[in-house]
């Protein structure tokens, strides 16, 4: 198998774990780190410029005409489509973090454009792969729980001031998207991956920290049907104290109640189905960890492999850039019917 070399966009947190990655994956190869933000990008340097070049901007490192097959772009928010597009035009194939994209109809010029310029977009959905999840996905789709009837989602994280800085893009609205895009995007597509899409939505939204530099509300009440069977609700906060405390799924079905929780979706914490024994589950990894706040699971590796086997020929792409568009159009969806 060839390996693939990979140029990562952006040398925040989320970009330091892509490096970290890509130094550590036996088929990948980083070709070079671009970052605008100056102290980062003297980071970049001090840390990797021994290794490859890094560049201060994007149109710097396209004059260089340094060997890459993939962008990986780990930039804020509202800059996911933006250099999405420019990366497919410039023949790239692309590494898309989460949210894909800030609206549906970037995300369908995106799909568009990867079409026409006859590459591939791979979107960051990790948490698709943690044991837990799997597990879960593996009994609906074998039909162990029966007709599904109800199915409960909590997302209880701390995104104080300590995360929303000022001078940061995080929590603005031009850059960031809210909640429901930047902390719990990965738990939407989890919902949509094991249940389907979702109508008859109602939702309330609500700031319960009043002195949070955010400009967005922190919390939210959603319930909903779900177009193949079953009823649900989604309950999440940004606003819980110094500490993340959990995300959760429950499902109740003719023939079962099943339960993964934990802070990252991560632990089996019910099991209850007719004529069924648990297996042994590992747990997933730990989650990424940022310093002053952590992240859902570090499952980056799986993505990785996806990418370069696929590249290879070896395998599908496990999670493209229709997922990618279907979470923001449910996440649309929500937001649209605030009451």
């Amino acid at each position: 198998m060839k390996s693939k070399f990979f140029c990562v966009l952006g040398f925040g947190h989320i970009g330091k774990r892509h490096v970290q990655e890509i130094i550590a994956h036996s088929f990948c190869e980083l070709s070079a780190i671009v970052e605008s933000n100056f102290d980062n990008f003297k980071l970049a340097q001090e840390q990797y410029g021994h290794l490859v070049p890094v560049f201060y901007s994007f149109s710097d490192f396209l004059e260089a005409s340094v060997q890459t097959d993939v962008i990986a772009v780990c930039l804020p928010n509202g800059l996911h489509a933006k250099y999405t597009a420019i990366a497919l035009k410039c023949g790239f194939d692309v590494l898309v973090e989460k949210p894909f994209c800030l609206t549906s109809e970037e995300g369908k010029e995106l799909i568009q454009l990867a079409d026409l310029f006859k590459r591939k977009i791979f979107v960051v959905k990790q948490n698709r792969f943690s044991p837990s999840v799997l597990w879960m996905k593996s009994l609906i789709d074998d039909n162990k729980l029966g007709k599904i009837h109800l199915v409960q989602i909590n997302c209880y994280w701390n995104r104080d001031n300590r995360y929303y800085t000022k001078g940061s893009w995080r929590g603005t609205k031009l850059m960031d998207g809210g909640p429901l895009f930047t902390q719990f995007s990965h738990f939407i597509d989890i919902m949509y991956w094991l249940f389907g899409d979702i109508h008859e939505i109602v939702a309330s939204f609500y700031k319960f920290n009043p002195y949070s530099l955010s400009e967005f509300e922190d919390s939210g009440l959603i319930k909903f049907k779900f177009l193949k069977e079953g009823i649900g609700t989604f309950q999440y906060s940004t606003a819980i104290w110094n500490a993340n405390f959990e995300s959760s799924i429950t499902v109740i079905g003719e023939l079962g109640t099943i339960k993964i929780g934990g802070q990252y979706m991560n632990k089996i914490e019910h099991c209850h189905i007719q004529d069924y024994t648990i297996p042994n589950i590992e747990d997933s990894v730990l989650p990424n960890n940022y310093g002053e706040y952590t992240g859902s699971a570090s499952n980056h590796s799986y993505i990785y492999n996806n990418v370069v086997r696929c590249l290879n020929g070896v395998e599908q792409i496990a999670i493209d850039a229709q997922d990618g568009l279907k979470v923001v159009e449910i996440i649309e969806k929500i937001l649209a019917s605030k009451k």
